[in-house]
This record gives C-alpha cells, sequence and structure tokens, in this order.
C-alpha cells in the first residue's frame, strides 16, 4: 500500500488523495464517513478531499442521501494522466528550447580526480555521432572501457595519443616528444569534444596538484576544442605522409616551426 501511495503521489496526488483514491478502489459506492474510516484520512479533510478529486473527475458524486462516491477505473485514471503529461510534454519540447536560445553558456570549473573522470566518462557515454580527443596513455587505460562502448554503438573515434597511448578498437594518431612536454608544463592533458555539444580540457599535473577541468556546452568554445583537435590530426597525417621531407626542414614533431612562431626555444 505504501508502494502505491508514493507512486500515485509521483504522479500528482498528494498523500490525503492517493489514500481516499485507493480506499473507494478497494470498497465503492462509499459515504464520506466510510470513505474516511477505511482511509483514516480524518472525516473533515476526506469531505475536502473526495470535493477536489471529483472536481479533478477522478471521483463521482452519486446524488443521494447521504451522498455516496465512486472512483473512476485505475485505466481511466491512468488514460487521464497519460493524456495531460503528453500534452504537457509537447508543450514544453517546443517552448522550452525558445527561453535559452539567447542564453550565453557557462564555462564550469571541476577539481579533483574522482570528479574530473565521472565527469569525462559522463561526456563519453552521452556521444551519438563522434568523438575528438587528446589523452594520454596514464588516463587512455582509465577511459578505455567507455570509448570501446561508444565505438560499438557507432561513434566515429578521433584520438591523438600521447606517450604512446593507444587503443585496437579505432585508430590513434601518435604524438612524439611526449615525456618533455609533460616535463616542461608539469603536467599532462586531456582534450575532449563530443557532438558539437560540450567541450572540455582537462589538466592532469604529474605532481601533488589537483587534477581540474573546464568543460561548456558554448558552440564557439565547443568549435575551437574541436579544431584543435582536429589541426593534431591533420599535422600527424602530414608527418606520417611527408616524413623526411618534414623533419628536415622543421625536426621531430615541427619543434623548430614551433619555436620560430612562439618566439623562444619550447623544446629541444
Amino acid at each position: 500500500m505504501d508502494e502505491l501511495i508514493h507512486h500515485l503521489k509521483e504522479l500528482g496526488f498528494n498523500s490525503y488523495e492517493s489514500k481516499v483514491y485507493l480506499a473507494l478502489l478497494k470498497n465503492y459506492p462509499a459515504t464520506g464517513y466510510e470513505v474516511s474510516k477505511e482511509s483514516g484520512v480524518p472525516q473533515a479533510r476526506a469531505y475536502d478531499t473526495l470535493k477536489t478529486l471529483e472536481n479533478r473527475g477522478v471521483v463521482i458524486a452519486n446524488a443521494g442521501k447521504p451522498i455516496t462516491y465512486l472512483p473512476i477505473s485505475p485505466k481511466d485514471l491512468l488514460s487521464q494522466w497519460e493524456r495531460s503529461f503528453n500534452h504537457s510534454l509537447d508543450f514544453l519540447k517546443e517552448s522550452l528550447p525558445t527561453l535559452s536560445q539567447e542564453t550565453v553558456e557557462p564555462i564550469l570549473n571541476i577539481r579533483g580526480e574522482a570528479a574530473c573522470n565521472l565527469h569525462i566518462e559522463s561526456m563519453i557515454n552521452r556521444a551519438k555521432r563522434v568523438i575528438f580527443l587528446e589523452i594520454w596513455e596514464k588516463d587512455a587505460k582509465h577511459f578505455a572501457p567507455a570509448l570501446e562502448a561508444a565505438h560499438k554503438r557507432g561513434v566515429q573515434l578521433n584520438v591523438v595519443g600521447y606517450d604512446g597511448a593507444d587503443f585496437d578498437f579505432c585508430k590513434v594518431y601518435h604524438h612524439d616528444k611526449d615525456e618533455k612536454i609533460d616535463r616542461l608544463f608539469g603536467a599532462r592533458w586531456l582534450i575532449l569534444a563530443v557532438d558539437d555539444e560540450e567541450g572540455l580540457i582537462g589538466n592532469v599535473p604529474t605532481g601533488e596538484l589537483v587534477p581540474k577541468l573546464v568543460t561548456t556546452r558554448n558552440s564557439g568554445i565547443v568549435f575551437v576544442v574541436k579544431e584543435l583537435v582536429t589541426h593534431n590530426i591533420f599535422l600527424r597525417d602530414v608527418e606520417n605522409t611527408l616524413g623526411k621531407e618534414i623533419y628536415e626542414a622543421y625536426g621531430n614533431n615541427l619543434l623548430s616551426l614551433r619555436n620560430k612562431i612562439l618566439g623562444y626555444e619550447l623544446l629541444t
């Protein structure tokens, strides 16, 4: 009985309404006094509740002396609720998005290894079409199951791997000089964009600092995050294709080009 009352309340009844309706289903037609006795609802409140349910079309009052009450069938009640909820859902699906069209999506900061990992896994699990990802080997092991599940449901994976990060279920474009990058910046990073819907840049320190990430659904920033990964994939493919000519001109991993653009020696 408690579980029935709980679910009726979930669908819109209050506690008294749930008890009165269930009491009527067990014994009808019934007077207000009988309903009060069967349901345990105080008599004055039982009459108020019966009137409310009558106005909502859930209870039918049978004129007479005394007045008796009948419930509509559970099938009719559930059909009534289903029509009402479907109408409300259709309206909200159409109307709610218009309220947020001019809203600027915030940038959220998440700290701590557990919170960061949970959010990254949630993004991967929500992916429907495509994932753009830059990831290090240490993190690749942790997120491999979620990424493989995404691959199996048809999500396209575009991955740049650092420090030997690799997956046997998708192609990975490998980045060189990983250890020197790690030492220079004091951290490894994870960059993720999902379905043009959300972008994330995470920083996983190699020392004792707390892991942290920023994430947003802002379409402009998501585009930039995706393009960052795409740009690195383009460079990796060009390097793999031209190889020797590229390295002779710019050094391994285009280091001399990076140093030239940045104006100082980044890596040697």
